[in-house]
């Protein structure tokens, strides 16, 4: 069977004139533009080159974004600051806390310190619990992502065996609840793995929809996947590579 690539760019270009279209009737409407507070702490090279991604998104559907840089060794408290200070500002209507945060940052305390409300990433226990109980309010990027991929391409999910690779908070876990749910792009029976799943073969190799979300290069081969199947590889790995000036690729 010959592979049909899903061109995740034209999806994407048709997300953005929809929600340029959102915006410009906001603006309309109420006068200003929807903002967004990006909290970007430390140097981490692949944490900057997502949070430009991020700005010229905004900036291509006519959001305000701010990007507040933050030296690697702040303490929690003057952190925790900050973030009570954008939850005050009625500049910004959401705010992006760009993880992995330092080692001693408590990063769960910071997602909490977040208004719900501005909380775009849905991380915060409150977005996550209503996401788990089927009464979502904000859905993390990536996983509403994959879904929309799905319904796009008319992939039967109803029904299906889905696998996903990876059980992050951001990705994994949340993509599991939002295709077990019933609607559109969803009502599906889904398995997800992790370092503790003893024979990840045995899974993948049974999924109808596969979703690789491991963060780690190389964790699913094509020998591990049936034919006829659905994957989607929505895992983004820092490779070293000294032809980049950077010193590494995202793969």
């Amino acid at each position: 069977m010959t592979a049909r690539i899903i061109s995740g760019n034209e999806i994407a270009k048709k997300v953005h004139a929809g929600v340029a279209g959102k915006v410009a009737a906001f603006r309309q409407t109420h006068s200003v533009a929807p903002g967004l507070a990006v909290v970007l702490v430390g140097d981490d090279p692949a944490s900057h080159s997502y949070v430009r991604r991020k700005e010229r998104a905004c900036e291509e559907v006519g959001i305000l974004t701010e990007t507040i840089n933050i030296d690697a060794g702040v303490s929690a408290d003057h952190l925790e600051g900050v973030i009570a200070e954008l939850n005050r500002d009625d500049r910004y209507h959401g705010i992006l806390v760009q993880l992995p945060l330092p080692d001693h940052i408590d990063a769960d305390a910071i997602i909490d310190g977040l208004d719900p409300l501005k909380d775009v990433d849905g991380l915060h226990a409150q977005n996550a619990g209503l996401l788990s109980l089927g009464k979502p309010r904000f859905v993390p990027a990536t996983p509403l992502g994959v879904q929309r991929m799905l319904i796009e391409e008319s992939v039967e999910v109803n029904g299906a065996d889905v696998v996903i690779v990876g059980r992050s908070s951001l990705v994994g876990r949340p993509l599991a609840m939002l295709l077990t749910q019933r609607g559109e792009g969803a009502n599906a029976t889904v398995t997800m793995c992790h370092t503790g799943t003893r024979d990840i073969e045995f899974h993948t190799g049974r999924a109808d929809i596969l979703v690789a979300a491991a963060g780690f290069p190389n964790t699913v081969s094509a020998d591990m996947i049936k034919e006829g199947a659905v994957v989607i590889d929505v895992g983004v790995s820092r490779v070293p590579d000294s032809s980049r000036r950077s010193g590494f690729r995202l793969t």
